[in-house]
Parts: structure tokens; sequence; C-alpha cells
């Protein structure tokens, strides 16, 4: 389950930040390590051991993040529902005044719906396409009914809880974005974003890059650019006509960008960073503990035997920031997303 997100709030970039965090606002947690889809563009999935972030472990963060003024928990995965106690997770959290989100494939929904309105301020389901084109990016027979199902089972229960939408743009659903945001409405979601695949780093259990193969499976021909380029335009189009200012996140240039980054991906253009600032406002825990600084980079460390506080603000931490250039950095050159957060 992917999440990224560009928010953008007053206040300095990150270059006025010290490479010593005194404040770390937003943290995303790996609630669990497996998921119940099996996804064409990720390989979490493949894991062969299932690990939780359990209650012990988050009794063990919680001075950091009272130290570090967390305010801000995504539970991602994974899928988090899977974690059976995600519910004491969350009870944890909202006694320390931390706003919680959920990512989630959304197919536990209707069974976890009563835990789900009572501990989260706002959720995230991903979404691929209308119905068929889900279901077959999902491998889940009947995945889109199961979230439809589910969306309805926490409407039922809390109307006014604040869903999402987040679809991965690739090959299997580049032309139809706009039945994507038809059918986001169908789901009365209050929102949809759009991104590209990420096709080139060892995010999302990935050992080693994908092989040139397996990259074009996802990619996009320059053909279907092409296809992708008038879709997005019409995209634009039907947004400013048929839906609210803000349902769709992305604005035009941003939605124009997933264009770009295709032809990145062929060659035809430089790639060039997204803004961002993550490693000086945000951290990845993953379920073993694993510490990254975004989703993207590599380790700087593991809650095993250091607390939060020591692995980022730890030597291999701070030594990643003062020479992180973001403009130039050859990851963040090809990501697909961005945290650019102002406090």
């Amino acid at each position: 389950m992917e999440w990224c997100t560009e928010s953008l709030v007053s206040g300095p970039e990150h270059g006025e930040f010290s490479q010593t965090l005194r404040t770390l606002p937003i943290l995303v947690v790996h609630a669990h390590s497996s998921c119940n889809c099996r996804c064409v563009m990720c390989d979490i999935w493949k894991t062969r051991e299932a690990k939780s972030f359990g209650v012990r472990e988050m009794r063990a963060l919680l001075p950091s993040i009272r130290r570090l003024a967390v305010r801000w928990m995504v539970f991602s995965g994974g899928e988090p529902l899977m974690n059976v106690e995600l519910p004491e997770l969350c009870a944890l959290l909202r006694s320390e005044g931390v706003r919680l989100t959920l990512l989630s494939t959304g197919l536990l929904f209707s069974k976890c719906a009563a835990d789900i309105v009572a501990n989260f301020d706002d959720v995230i389901v991903s979404l691929d396409g209308p119905p068929e084109i889900h279901n077959g990016i999902r491998r889940v027979n009947g995945a889109f009914e199961l979230l439809q199902a589910g969306i309805q089972a926490v409407r039922n229960l809390r109307p006014d809880l604040p869903i999402s939408a987040r679809c991965t743009v690739q090959k299997a659903n580049h032309a139809h974005l706009r039945e994507t945001l038809r059918a986001a409405r169908q789901l009365d979601l209050n929102g949809i974003s759009f991104l590209a695949v990420d096709i080139t780093s060892t995010a999302f259990n990935r050992p080693l890059v994908w092989p040139t193969n397996r990259q074009a499976e996802m990619g996009l021909s320059l053909a279907e650019i092409a296809t992708l380029e008038n879709e997005i335009e019409n995209l634009i189009l039907n947004a400013a006509t048929e839906f609210d200012p803000g349902y769709i996140a992305e604005s035009p240039e941003k939605l124009r960008r997933i264009v770009r980054h295709f032809r990145v991906q062929l060659g035809l253009e430089r790639a060039e960073a997204p803004a961002c600032n993550a490693p000086w406002v945000s951290a990845v825990i993953e379920s073993d503990g694993t510490v990254r600084p975004c989703f993207f980079h590599r380790s700087i460390g593991n809650l095993s035997d250091r607390s939060l506080e020591d692995v980022v603000n730890g030597a291999p931490a701070r030594t990643f920031r003062a020479n992180l250039d973001v403009a130039h950095n050859a990851i963040c050159r090809n990501c697909v997303c961005s945290l650019n957060y102002r406090t």
C-alpha cells in the first residue's frame, strides 16, 4: 500500500532546518508487513514473513513521539487492518493528541468499520480504476465490490469521516483516468489523488531494482504516453466542469507532471526532482523497526537497539541529510511523489 503527498503549509524550506532534528511532525508506520492484495505494481504481498508493529513497540516509541512533537501518524503497510493490535495502537496515540490517518486497500472495511470510525481522523484507499480495471490490477476477485461495501459500512456509522482515494497511474489504467474519477464519486469518496507508478526504486519490498522487462510491464510506450496526455487533459477539463474544486488533489500542473514522468522513463526528457523536505520533517518506520528518511532512501537505523531520536539524529541520519542534494540525487530525481511539508 503506497502513500505519499505534497502537503503545503506556510513555513521554512528544508534548507533552513538544522541537520539535528528537534521536531518530527510526521511518522509513517508500517503496521503490518503483509497485504491482502496482489497488485501488479507492488511486491509487498510477496513477503514471506508476516510482521506487525505491536503495542509493545508503540509503548517504547511514545517517549520519542512526545519529545519530537509528532503531530501526525500515518498507518501504512502492507495492510494495516491485518494488524490485530491496531485499535490499541490508535488508542495510545489518540491519548497523545496525534492525528491518525489510515492507508488501506479497503477489503477489510466491512469487518473493521467500527474500529475505523472510532480511531481515525481520515482514510485513504487505493483505487486503480473502474471495477474491472481495479480488480485486474489488484488481482483479487470482487475487490472493487468489497471496497464499495466497506466504504458504505463506514459511512453508515460515521458519514462525515473523510475518505479519499489514491490512484497509481500505469499501463493497465492510463487510458481510464476519467472513469476512475467517476468511480471515486460512485464510491462516495471525498476526493482522489493521482501519481505515476514507481518502477525505478527498491521500495515496496523489492530486493533489487526491477529489470528492464519488468519496468516495461508497468511503464508506457510512446503511443500510450500520447493516450495518457489526452486522458489527463480531459480529466482536468472534467474536474473543472463536473466536480467541486479540490476533488482532485493535484493541480493541472502536477497532473501533467505524470505524463512527463513516463517520458523520462523512455529517455525523452531529463528527470527533475519534485520539491521535497521529507527527511527533515518525517520518517518511515517499517514493521521490523527499520527507520528510513522516506519510502525510497536507505535505512538510517533500527528501533531494536535505539530510540527514534537516536536514530533520526544519529551519525548516519545527520550525514545523509547534510549530503542530500534533492535536486541532483538520482533517487529524488526519479521520485513519483514527495512530502513538502512546511511547519
